[in-house]
């Protein structure tokens, strides 16, 4: 007998660094390759060698483009990994963007930290540089959803659409017999950008993400909500920065921002993107019609209703303006990037506003500002926060509690194992508790680097 076994390389028992390896007698499947994000500890882990050999991966297939599920391919290739990396063409896209800022980034910090010699490391070194980010992509391929692809003569799969980002997709796999499904990061019911996620029939065996398995979203509207951040802060004279992600969180930012200035109930001050990849990003909407639900109409509003920024000198000019504005910049944790050099300009002022839009994992400078801390570090340097700090969890790309469950309880036949991955330990053994109390249904928590046998063949 030969055994179907998955190990869990990142994601598990956290949510960054998603890497989710299935073992089988004709080929290994590496389910998404993302960094670890937030806490040192886990950092630190991007720089240790996968605990299983690169010539044991024979393929990789990404969910979507978030740093936390695409960011580590370029070390994976960097390794010696030749295999093909699977994707949806907005995927594709996407992330294609999202790594060569990455490696962008990396280069910049490590030779700011040189600079002004702020490492402990001497010389700092990037994870991984441009060159390494565009040698990775020439192994890319990209197939459409509900395409069945052959892996090998018993693993067939398909990516079917799960509304989380742009091109985002659950994986639905027949392996030997049974059907394995990848949840990736599951969308919101009801989203202005997305149609909700779509309906799976059957799985034996589900890895279900669990970032809000703790909690649900408000209720409240968005747009309500929205409004009252920005005049409040317009009334103050001050300045609204929205950390976000510059894929799909921004776009819907940048939407419903049109229309409360198209329904009077904001005033009309500039509203400005600094993202480097943000205007890659955001047309690239226009590109896939058929993954949005934006017309065509909405979509050009959404690519021209704005200033999108990409040279760092007009940052400094941005920052420089005396007017109230909204500035939309990444990264939507605060880890690094462009929204630092706002931070360190508006955190001291009472009058401006911080807004949390989407899930702040353990150790990000989001997570300590949403937790009330007085000063936060960057670069070496401590800044005082002053600023208000607010959060609409109801912009979240996740789906909460309930939609989760919600989903899960359309499955005709059901799961006879589900796998939590992607969550905090206290959000995880909540849902853990409600999904068996709810579905009737095995749940199991793994740990880093856990391996667990599904079946024999």
């Amino acid at each position: 007998m030969k055994t179907i076994s998955i190990q869990f390389l990142g994601a598990a028992s956290t949510v960054t660094g998603s890497k989710h390896l299935l073992k089988t007698p004709e080929k290994n499947i590496l389910i998404d390759c993302g960094l670890f994000q937030g806490l040192k500890s886990l950092r630190l882990k991007n720089r240790e060698p996968l605990p299983v050999a690169i010539d044991q991966i024979d393929v990789v297939i990404l969910t979507h483009a978030h740093l936390d599920h695409c960011g580590y391919i370029p070390l994976l290739v960097k390794s010696g990994f030749k295999g093909k990396i699977l994707m949806t063409p907005p995927t594709k896209d996407l992330a294609t963007i999202i790594l060569r800022d990455s490696a962008k980034i990396q280069e910049e910090d490590a030779e700011r930290e040189n600079r002004h010699g702020i490492s402990k490391h001497n010389p700092s070194r990037p994870l991984y540089t441009l060159k390494d980010a565009e040698n990775a992509l020439k192994q890319f391929y990209v197939y459409s959803d509900n395409q069945w692809i052959k892996i090998s003569e018993n693993i067939e799969f398909r990516f079917i659409k799960n509304g989380h980002i742009l091109g985002s997709a659950f994986i639905e796999m027949n392996c030997f017999g049974k059907k394995i499904v990848f949840s990736g990061d599951i969308g919101r019911k009801e989203s202005l950008l997305l149609n909700a996620p779509s309906v799976l029939e059957e799985a034996d065996f589900l890895l279900m993400e669990s970032t809000y398995g703790d909690r649900l979203h408000s209720t409240s509207s968005t747009k309500d909500q929205l409004a009252e951040v920005i005049n409040d802060t317009v009334h103050q004279k001050g300045n609204l920065l929205i950390p976000s992600f510059a894929v799909g969180r921004a776009q819907e930012l940048m939407h419903l921002v049109n229309q409360l200035k198209k329904e009077n109930r904001i005033p009309n001050i500039p509203v400005f993107m600094d993202s480097p990849m943000g205007a890659n990003a955001t047309e690239i909407l226009h590109k896939y019609p058929a993954w949005h639900k934006l017309s065509e109409k909405e979509c050009y509003a959404v690519c021209n209703d704005i200033q999108i920024i990409t040279d760092y000198h007009d940052t400094q000019k941005v920052i420089l303006l005396k007017e109230s504005k909204i500035v939309i910049a990444a990264s939507g944790m605060m880890t690094g990037g462009r929204v630092l050099e706002y931070l360190k300009k508006y955190l001291g002022n009472k009058r401006n506003t911080i807004l949390l839009v989407g899930f702040q994992a353990q150790g990000t400078r989001g997570r300590a500002l949403k937790e009330g801390v007085r000063e936060i570090k960057m670069y070496g340097k401590y800044y005082h926060v002053n600023a208000k700090v607010n959060e609409i969890t109801s912009l979240s790309a996740h789906g909460d509690q309930q939609e989760m469950l919600d989903w899960m309880k359309q499955f005709k036949k059901k799961p006879q194992k589900i796998f939590l991955v992607h969550g905090e330990p206290q959000a995880q053994e909540v849902f853990r508790v409600k999904i068996q109390d709810e579905l009737k249904i095995k749940v199991v928590v793994p740990n880093q680097n856990d391996e667990v046998v599904l079946f024999e063949v």
